[in-house]
């Protein structure tokens, strides 16, 4: 058998007859010693997008001819000796709010169906230094305002373990993407949950890393003071890798901030010690579906046989959102003027409700979330992370949202409950897989901890990850390729 016939069956193989996900910690290791060749890669992943996407709806944009080439590049250069990191050869999706130089970048939206960004946004110009392979821009809920997915100009993302549910939002192509194997990893953005809330529905790891870790320039925005950057990947260990390409300063982004970019790989196989978990109930833990209240218990239990410290504890959490509302109708206001027939109907009344809220009150809400961000860090000198819940229930069918058009905002307020606080927040926050359902759908289990502690928050979420062996487990679409 030809050798390159040889690397793409064993390719296959880790997809369809393998125990665990393929990874890019696993698969950058074989490409550093070549023995695979990210043009394989990449043609796994095409082929796999060109099967799957169809029902999936994950890719709005997919950039075959352009992602090859990235890839024989990338192939050619490790050959010479200039090998630039774990990402080098990785084909990785962007959510389609990510600016890309040459490619439309449409945010979903019929506003947006034929702009064409003439520059890349920071984090794409990163990825390409770090010789990342850029398969395509991913679906999301039209302008990442929504927690579904199923608002899209471009039709909704259906969730890989059952296509009859959603995939959570904003980030929801990302999140079905990752979860399916069309790509080893996404850049999302998250505002009130938009990764992490998609990253548990869809079995995947979601990243929320600190307000200002990693730049947003160059990323259409829903409301500044609340957007992050963040990743969603196969593992835990996938994030770290992520992060460490993505994070730093970016003096042109002032939401940026100069603060030192540790190892985020370095701690992960250290377990923190003396550990101290806390475990805020009065909110997050308030009407759960029974199924994830069972099986975030249990994740408290493996938390407990890692000899860590389980404590109750109270917190206030923020829940307004006059902030939010303000900004995204401050965002919107030019386009809500010239072409408001252009968004769907139900985005376009979501961002009217902030046309009523004063300059007065916006600034007042905007010097409120410093405090409230500044309040949090003091909850860090009685536990070092947070557990909660990442979402209250499973994904809602999409078939019963389309039916019941009015039950869908209150029902994405239900799904994004537990994620929105810690976006005001602003610290790091990670979802992890924690089990399943009766139904084979996926549970998420949610991680914070405090201002630019990733590299403590990433070691602990590892540690339950290597533990449990949750983030194994595959859809049963992945098999089908």
């Amino acid at each position: 058998m030809p050798r390159a016939a040889t690397k793409n069956a064993r390719l296959q193989a880790l997809y369809v007859r393998g125990s665990v996900r393929p990874t890019i910690q696993q698969l950058s290791q074989q490409i550093r010693l070549g023995s695979l060749s990210p043009v394989e890669l990449t043609r796994e992943c095409l082929a796999r997008i060109e099967k799957l996407n169809p029902q999936l709806n994950a890719y709005i944009t997919v950039l075959s001819d352009f992602a090859l080439a990235g890839a024989r590049r990338a192939e050619q250069e490790i050959q010479r000796g200039e090998y630039r990191g774990p990402l080098h050869g990785i084909p990785i999706g962007l959510k389609d709010i990510i600016d890309t130089a040459g490619t439309r970048t449409t945010a979903a939206s019929a506003q947006y169906e034929d702009r064409i960004p003439t520059e890349d946004a920071e984090v794409v110009r990163r990825l390409r230094a770090a010789g990342a392979v850029i398969l395509g821009k991913q679906n999301l809920h039209e302008f990442a305002y929504g927690g579904s997915s199923i608002i899209s100009f471009f039709g909704e993302a259906r969730n890989p373990w059952n296509m009859a549910r959603v995939t959570g939002g904003s980030s929801g192509g990302s999140a079905a993407s990752v979860g399916a194997g069309l790509g080893l990893a996404a850049v999302g953005t998250d505002t009130g949950g938009s990764i992490r809330l998609p990253a548990a529905y869809c079995g995947v790891v979601g990243l929320k890393p600190t307000y200002g870790r990693i730049s947003m320039r160059g990323i259409l925005p829903l409301s500044p003071s609340l957007d992050h950057v963040g990743l969603i990947t196969d593992s835990v260990y996938d994030a770290a890798l992520m992060l460490q390409a993505l994070a730093g300063y970016d003096a042109d982004d002032p939401a940026s901030s100069d603060v030192p970019v540790p190892d985020f790989t370095v701690g992960l196989e250290h377990f923190p010690q003396r550990l101290r978990i806390g475990v805020p109930r009065d909110f997050f833990f308030g009407d759960l579906h029974a199924e994830v209240a069972a099986a975030v218990e249990s994740a408290i239990e493996v938390f407990a046989g890692l000899y860590v410290e389980i404590h109750e504890l109270k917190l206030e959490v923020p829940t307004d959102r006059t902030l939010f509302l303000a900004e995204g109708y401050a965002v919107h206001k030019p386009m809500l003027t010239h072409s408001p027939e252009l968004y769907h109907p139900a985005t376009r009344a979501r961002i009217e409700v902030g046309a009523g809220i004063s300059a007065a009150a916006a600034q007042r809400a905007r010097r409120e979330l410093e405090a409230i961000r500044h309040a949090i860090q003091r909850v860090f000198d009685k536990v070092d992370v947070l557990l909660t819940p990442t979402a209250p229930i499973p994904p809602p069918a999409i078939a019963y949202l389309r039916e019941h058009p009015d039950e869908l905002r209150p029902q994405e307020l239900v799904m994004l409950r537990n994620t929105y606080p810690f976006d005001v927040w602003g610290i790091p926050t990670i979802s992890v897989p924690c089990g399943y359902t009766e139904d084979r759908l996926p549970i998420g289990l949610q991680l914070a901890n405090s201002q630019w502690g990733e590299d403590r928050l990433l070691a602990a979420a590892y540690a339950y990850e290597q533990a449990t062996g949750w983030h194994k487990m595959m859809p049963e679409l992945m098999r089908t390729v």
